[in-house]
């Protein structure tokens, strides 16, 4: 583990790249947030300007996207899209037994409660954790591909491993307006999943952000983390 120039923790496990960012108190809750790119630091500075830091953000990038954000195979949406090949669960098993205790060696301690944030193919993964997994108290799902072929029907027929106490939901005002007959769905099944989290009794935020799928993403995905953290 090697300390970053902007005060973060990084080290490798699997191939995956973890960014600790530690808060400024302990008893903390912690974040993990699992990103595709470079936004990790955004997110952190974006979630720092809206105030005192008393919490730990811990960021997992370099994933297999379409495979470790995935719950079960799915063939390409479209010419030259890749095939998604559900491998959520085995990274779930990384996550949980590896992951977290290693990151939280740099956190202060003890951890008030865990949380699981992603934007898109991540906030797939962050409602899927629920059904496998008691690691995670708190979820965030930012434009989350609620959307998956299969994924609804999922959520309807199976009971939850670890039932979150709250959940955020968010999505783009236009990310259904696509000729894509799986992606046109993604606002009615985000909300009917939303709909559901409430009648189970878990305090739920559904927001609708202007603009399509990849309009601000740092700052949509600061939000969503910003009202787990409040709630």
């Amino acid at each position: 583990m090697r300390r970053e120039k902007n005060g973060g923790w990084q080290f490798r496990i699997w191939d995956k790249r973890i960014t600790v960012y530690p808060g400024d108190s302990s008893e903390g809750p912690v974040v993990y947030l699992n990103i595709a790119g470079q936004e990790g630091e955004a997110v952190c500075k974006l979630l720092g300007d809206m105030g005192p830091r008393d919490f730990s953000l811990v960021t997992v990038g370099d994933l297999i996207w379409h495979c470790d954000m995935t719950p079960w195979d799915m063939p390409p949406l479209s010419a030259g899209a890749q095939p998604c090949r559900g491998g959520a669960d085995e990274y779930l098993r990384i996550l949980e037994e590896e992951i977290v205790p290693a990151a939280e060696k740099a956190v202060p301690g003890p951890i008030a409660w865990r949380g699981l944030a992603g934007y898109s193919l991540a906030g797939l993964f962050a409602v899927y954790s629920s059904y496998r997994v008691r690691a995670f108290h708190r979820v965030a799902s930012i434009s989350g591909s609620l959307w998956y072929p299969g994924f609804r029907e999922y959520v309807l027929s199976h009971e939850m491993a670890g039932k979150p106490t709250h959940a955020y939901f968010s999505l783009g005002d236009r990310e259904d307006r696509t000729g894509n007959p799986y992606m046109k769905t993604v606002r009615e099944h985000t909300e009917a999943i939303a709909a559901l989290r409430r009648e189970q009794g878990i305090e739920v935020m559904y927001q609708l952000n202007p603009g399509n799928h990849f309009k601000n993403i740092a700052r949509r995905t600061a939000a969503g983390i910003a009202w787990m953290l409040g709630a």
